[in-house]
Order: C-alpha cells, then structure tokens, then sequence
C-alpha cells in the first residue's frame, strides 16, 4: 500500500441512540491522485483485495473476490484530483457487522488497493431491524418479518402486540400479548450459482417471522419487536402501529397500491451492483409520503435486483422500512429474484445471479401453502388478489394453473366484487418493442392458457411487471376490445383490463413504434397504480408518476352484481330450455 495514502472514518461507533441508519464522513487522499481513483465500502471490515480468477458477471464491475457493499469515486469530492484529498458522506445500515473504507486506484477493471481506514461499527450490530408487515392466509392475521443477528442460541426473537386504546395516545395498547417468532436463514451452499456462491455471497443473518391472529377487522395494532436474551434482559426495536385488514367483503373504504420491478439506490450517491434502478428512491418517497392514504402494497417481482449480491437485500429491506414497518407489503416472484438454469424455473436464463429465489423466500413472507411455489391468494375486503408466479410454468394441466383455477373461482363476487390478477411477466397484453418484435405482444405461451379463465371468472384487471413502463388496455378477450369505452365502465362485463405496471424504478422500457387498437393509455416514466373500492359498486383505478405523485391516467367502474353474472362470450356454461 502507498504510504502516502490515507483513509479516515468518522464517527467510529454508530447507532449510539438506537438508530439502524447513520451518515459516515469518510475522508482520504494520496499524492498522485487520479480520476481511476475510488473508495469502496466492505462490511465484514476484513476483506479480500486481490482480483478473482474468473470476472464479474457484470460488466463495469470491481473485479474484487470480495464485493464491496457499494463504492464511489474519489474525484466525487471537489477538487480532489487538484488537491490529492477529498471527503465523501456515506450513509451505512445495521448489518450485522463492522466497516471499512478502501482507497484503490487502477478503476474497477484493475483495482490496486492503497490505503484502508480503520473499522468502525454499530454500537449493537445483532439489533432487530427493518420490520415487513404482510398479510396471513386469513384476513385476521398479521405476520412481521424482521433481521438481526441473533441465532436463537443467543436470544429468544418475538413481537409483543396489542389493540390500539382509543382515546389512549399513540403507542398504548389493551393488555399486550407476547408472541415467540420463528427463525430461519440460509448459508452459500443454499445458492445456486454465481455471483451469489462467490464473490457475492454474504451472511444475510437470521431471519425472524412471528404471527398475530384473530385481530379484530379494520382495528389500529401496535407492535414491538424483540429479543430476550440468556440474562433476561431485552433488545428492542422501534415501536409502530399497523390497522388490521378488513373482514372480506366488508364495505368500507379500501386503497390498494400496485407497481413492479423497483429495485434500489444509494441516498449518498454511490454505486452499487446492477446500479441501473434510478426512479426507486422517488417511487420510495413518494409511497412514504402518502402512508396514510393507503391500505397494502403489492410489489410484483424483481424487488432490489441484487442479483447474486446478497448485501443488497438488506439495502433493499432498509430502503422499503418506513412502507413495510407500517402496510403489509406483499411481493411476487420475478426473474430477478428466481430464474437460475437446471433449477425447475420456467425459463432457463441467469438473471438471478444464482440466487434462485431462496433470499426473497426467505427474506419476505407470503401467505403460499409452499414458500418455493411463489403463487398465493389474498382476501382484503371487497377485493380478492390471487398472485401468480410467472416463472414457474402456469399453462393448463399444472399445479399452478389449478391453483390459478380455484383462485378465481372460489371467490364471492357479491361481497368481494374486485377480482384481480396479478403476475411479474406480461401473460397479458404489452405493446413493449421486444414483445412485438417476438409477434405476440405477450410473454410467448403467456395468455393462450389463461385467457378464458379469466373470461369464464370475469377478472377486473390483470397487472403485470417485468417491462418498465406504464400501459392500460381497454376490456380485452381474444385480442379484440369488447368495449369502447375509455374513462367509464358500466353494465355487464364482457372482458379484462390488462395493465403494465413496471414502472417503479428500473431503468426504462421502449414501445413499439405503432401502438395496437387495444392499447388505451402509455406512458415511458416511473410510477405506480392505485386502486380505491368506495363500495361493492364503485372503484377508481389512479396511474401515479413517481416523480410528482399527480395522477397521469384513471378510470372508474360502477356496476351491480348481475352486471357480473351477466353471460358473456365463453363466460357461461351452455344452456338448455325447459320445451
């Protein structure tokens, strides 16, 4: 290392009040200064500095054996390539373990390590952070999910929960009950391929999940996280509050936030691996800004586009927090998250980054009777979600498409009147460029099984991820619009609206330069849908951009039940009449 060199970080302990988030001023120079000059973060402190045999999956990243957390270069600070010496805020999460700071020069294609800071660390690296709210298999149960870095050798993981007293001030709770939580984890051998068995691998700690039942519809919760440990003694996390779901079919106001393929981005500006999700932090903000306008999120594949770097679940966890910590946040199965080749998946291709879908299994829960079958239903009062996982093949005669089947078809639509499906890949209708260039405008083998289950069981609206862009369709069957209606839907429903809602940060997906007749609304920027039941008979359907939270795109439904049951094209089974 260059003796001339230096690399500072202050403050040396962090999280002296409890925080799981603070800001590291890191500062460094060196006498021959250059713009190949950068600063890596690595968390465990000790770290391998040397270049691995094989290269980086992806291009433009630092050939290290060890992956930095994130990185930035030196020249971000003013005037460093004219001084030798420069100063750049970093902002670090609880992660379990210590820190260090690196000064390589030689760019990331031939890094050359020249000095390194000393460690520095959270005052409790094990503490409970980043707690995820998600909906049960029933309508009266709320699970939270939660890391730390306490085995169950170490400390006793549960949550300690209660009703909201009215009148009572915030945090008071009727006679709290304490529940014990689950533990689970996974180890490199868990990985299926590269980068995630090598150069990405990190220890993603203990994975905690407890369950509060029989909650009472519509009811205000609070809730605590914690860990006993041997002397008796607690380690707590921050308290919040949560409301229950509604009971399925009650009629009350009831607002749901749809959106795909957001990924995430670094506050201090630096890198990190993939590093190609731009519009997250907005969709992010945006989301957190209007917390009390809305009931549960649905994020529908490809959450933080790790890719095979395991360090950035945890960022990703960080990031959604302040929405998880408050909105059950449910997620499906995307190819970022699943496919890896000779692994069972739908498509044979490596866009997981060996991963192969077990961080999001287990990092998140999901109300499916097997974590690895990614497909499962949610009842949240008027409105019945059933969540496919495109990646595992959905066509007739499997075991998704039967659950996909019994999904739609066991529903009330008298009490729960808003039937909607949702999916990563586009098994609908998308006029993205790469789809029409394939000539079908859909995942190929996408609708050609599912179409007339959506017909017979007369879905409202079909949602889909994977391309990056905003698009709605008109009432759809067969390719053929069977209204021609654009803002204002009424009477017996004759087919589904497909929309594409992909929009929530990575980088942005192209059209097809001439747009199909059933195409009612495009839109090439960051946002999300928000849907809003008023009763059994109304709902308003918002596109949101990111940038500004301002409404781009709607339509509302109104209809009664025998608008429903109203037979249609292929909606009904065959009659006879009485001679």
């Amino acid at each position: 290392m260059d003796a001339a060199a230096y690399v500072t970080a202050t403050p040396a302990l962090l999280g002296e009040q409890g925080e799981d988030t603070e800001w590291v001023t890191v500062k460094y120079g060196r006498t021959n200064s250059s713009a190949d000059d950068w600063i890596a973060v690595f968390s465990p402190a000790d770290f391998i500095s040397g270049s691995c045999p094989n290269p980086s999956r992806y291009p433009g990243e630092p050939l290290l054996c060890t992956a930095p957390i994130k990185y930035q270069f030196a020249n971000y600070s003013a005037n460093y390539l004219y001084w030798g010496k420069g100063s750049i805020q970093f902002q670090l999460i609880n992660q379990r373990y210590d820190f260090s700071f690196a000064l390589f020069t030689g760019g990331l294609d031939n890094p050359k390590l020249v000095a390194v800071s000393e460690a520095i660390s959270f005052k409790n690296p094990k503490a409970p952070v980043f707690p995820r709210l998600a909906q049960g298999k029933s309508y009266d149960e709320m699970t939270v999910t939660w890391t730390s870095g306490y085995d169950i050798s170490e400390a006793y993981p549960f949550v300690e929960w209660g009703m909201v007293v009215s009148g009572a001030g915030a945090g008071a709770a009727a006679a709290p009950t304490r529940t014990a939580a689950g533990t689970l984890t996974f180890n490199r051998g868990s990985m299926c391929g590269e980068p995630a068995r090598t150069v990405g691998w990190r220890d993603p700690g203990f994975i905690h999940t407890a369950f509060m039942r029989d909650l009472w519809p519509n009811k205000e919760y609070y809730y605590k996280i914690g860990h006993e440990l041997s002397d008796g003694s607690i380690v707590w996390a921050k308290p919040y509050t949560f409301r229950a779901p509604p009971f399925p079919g009650q009629n009350s106001l009831q607002r749901i936030i749809v959106f795909g393929d957001m990924g995430k981005a670094e506050r201090d500006g630096s890198n990190e691996f993939a590093n190609y999700q731009p519009g997250s932090l907005n969709t992010t903000d945006r989301l957190v800004e209007d917390l009390d306008n809305y009931d549960i999120v649905f994020h529908i594949g490809d959450l933080p586009y790790a890719n095979g770097y395991i360090s950035q679940w945890d960022q990703f966890t960080a990031q959604v927090a302040p929405i998880t910590a408050k909105k059950p946040y449910m997620i499906a199965s995307g190819n970022h998250e699943r496919d890896w080749p000779n692994t069972g998946g739908f498509f044979d291709v490596e866009d997981s980054g060996g991963e192969c879908g077990v961080p999001a299994e287990t990092m998140y829960y999901y109300p499916a009777e097997n974590r690895a079958n990614f497909w499962y239903k949610v009842d949240y009062g008027m409105f019945r979600f059933c969540i496919a996982d495109s990646e595992h093949d959905w066509r007739q005669g499997t075991e998704q498409y039967r659950f996909i089947e019994q999904c739609l078809s066991t529903v009330d639509r008298k009490h729960q009147p808003w039937l909607i499906f949702a999916a990563h890949r586009v098994l609908g209708y998308s006029s993205n460029w790469w789809y029409a260039n394939q000539g079908s405008f859909e995942e190929p083998e996408g609708r050609e099984s599912l179409q007339k289950l959506w017909q017979k069981h007369r879905v409202d609206v079909a949602f889909f991820g994977h391309v990056h862009n905003y698009e709605r369709t008109c009432p759809l069957y067969q390719s053929q619009c069977v209204s021609s209606e654009r803002s204002h839907y009424s009477g017996t429903m004759k087919g589904t609206i497909f929309v594409v809602a992909g929009g929530g940060g990575s980088h942005l997906s192209g059209y097809t330069s001439e747009i199909p007749r059933w195409s009612i609304f495009r839109d090439q920027d960051f946002g999300f849908v928000k849907l809003t039941a008023f009763n059994h008979s109304s709902l308003l359907f918002e596109y949101r951009k990111s940038s500004d939270g301002k409404v781009y795109d709607s339509f509302t439904v109104d209809r009664d039940y025998r608008d429903v049951l109203g037979c249609v094209h292929d909606s009904c089974s065959p009659t006879t009449l009485a001679t």
